[in-house]
């Protein structure tokens, strides 16, 4: 029996029709009023199941299906929260797939040694407080309470503040944490979010390593002043130290990493903000990324000696804060095996791939063997409305996930014993 493609899409018409911005791209941040509406949605889809429902402190849904309930999950999942004006298939056809796997193996009367546990992590995007992956990490362990207190978004709200307003005991968080052996292996099917496999002519991604991630708020401190009195051999200007740095970012990252680094800056803002006034102000974000871990520690000792340079040259103050970071992570060779496997006897067109963005599931790295499946996206396009991924790659990609769960969750294999 495969997936219940009809049903499944029912589902993602519900969902997507939550949205703070309709007709522009699907807005659903976690914690907001749109979030609250699409998990009572799934919520009670799960509830009609009689799965086995947790909520824990931070927001992240687990549910368990399963005779043998105690055993080591197969966890399966992604996230609902968009970034404003996203896409309607990014983290969310991972949920929905799992959600609908479940269902089948439910009718079918799938015999499993090991639970299935669909998770929907809170706060993948990071679009309430910059930092991504919120969900998953405090799920295992790399924010405790008070570092939630401290870490706040635009209006000066913290986390914890924002998370206990949403009803959640956030006081719990270090109850929750996941647990090796808890879970028996975590994979997630998602879109690519990039152009490699419609390029090639793929429908399927077999994902080997998920790209480590820096995230640096770069704050450059001047004298704001006259822009028409002031000569420029008087001028402490921490605009032309930012152009300076950023112009910077894109050579480092071709010619002074690896060839598998990326950099970005995508965020700037300045103060006062006035077109006729030197600027006193400028922050900005860089975005580092890489499979190699390597590569992002040689770009970010390049981008601290040239903020420390840029600095002086404009006798500007200057403060580099890493607010965000995840490692470059290895993909279990096992579940690649069990995937590439499925893969051949179900003849789909895959091929092997990296991941440049990150993924909740690669926080689990430590405590589980962890899998990813990646369909395509069309033209590349992710985070956009424009974001697209064909019903067909969809069905692909749920079948052969259903195949994989299968798989693992009916017979007796080494997998059991990590």
């Amino acid at each position: 029996m495969g997936i219940n493609f009809e049903r499944m899409m029912l589902d993602f018409s519900k969902i997507i029709s939550i949205t703070k911005t309709p007709g522009n791209g699907c807005t659903r941040f976690s914690y907001s009023p749109e979030d609250k509406q699409a998990r009572q949605y799934l919520l009670s889809q799960m509830e009609l199941l009689g799965l086995s429902i947790k909520v824990d402190a931070i927001g992240n849904i687990r549910a368990k299906f399963g005779k043998e309930i105690d055993k080591p999950s197969i966890m399966i999942g992604s996230h609902i929260d968009t970034v404003e004006s996203g896409g309607k298939y990014d983290g969310l056809t991972g949920v929905l797939a799992a959600l609908e796997i479940i269902r089948v193996l439910i009718e079918e009367e799938t015999e499993l040694r090991h639970p299935i546990e669909l998770i929907i992590f809170a706060e993948e995007e990071g679009s309430n407080f910059g930092v991504t992956m919120l969900g998953s990490k405090v799920l295992t362990g790399r924010y405790n309470v008070e570092e939630l207190k401290s870490i706040k978004n635009g209006e000066g709200i913290s986390v914890y503040e924002k998370v206990q307003s949403f009803g959640l005991n956030i006081e719990n968080v270090e109850n929750d944490l996941l647990r090796k052996n808890e879970v028996m292996s975590m994979i997630e099917l998602h879109i690519e979010q990039g152009a490699v496999l419609e390029t090639q002519s793929k429908s399927i991604g077999i994902v080997q390593a998920i790209a480590g991630m820096n995230t640096y708020k770069i704050n450059l401190e001047g004298e704001s002043n006259h822009a028409g009195t002031t000569p420029m051999g008087l001028r402490s200007d921490p605009m032309v130290g930012a152009a300076n740095i950023i112009s910077f970012i894109q050579q480092a990252a071709k010619e002074m990493a690896l060839p598998s680094t990326v950099a970005t800056v995508g965020k700037i803002s300045c103060q006062p903000n006035v077109p006729n006034i030197i600027p006193k102000k400028v922050e900005f974000y860089i975005d580092i990324r890489d499979v190699e871990s390597n590569g992002i520690e040689i770009f970010s000792k390049k981008l601290k000696e040239k903020v420390k340079n840029v600095s002086e040259e404009h006798s500007l103050k200057n403060t580099i804060e890493l607010i965000g970071a995840s490692n470059t992570v290895k993909l279990s060779p096992r579940i690649i095996e069990q995937i590439e496997e499925i893969a051949k006897e179900q003849n789909y067109n895959y091929m092997k791939l990296n991941s440049g963005a990150v993924h909740d599931s690669a926080m689990l790295n430590n405590l589980t063997e962890v899998g990813m499946i990646f369909i395509p996206s069309l033209g590349g396009k992710s985070h956009c409305p424009e974001e697209f991924t064909s019903e067909k790659d969809i069905h692909a990609g749920c079948n052969l996930l259903l195949n994989v769960v299968r798989a693992l969750a009916t017979k007796k294999n080494e997998i059991e014993t990590f």
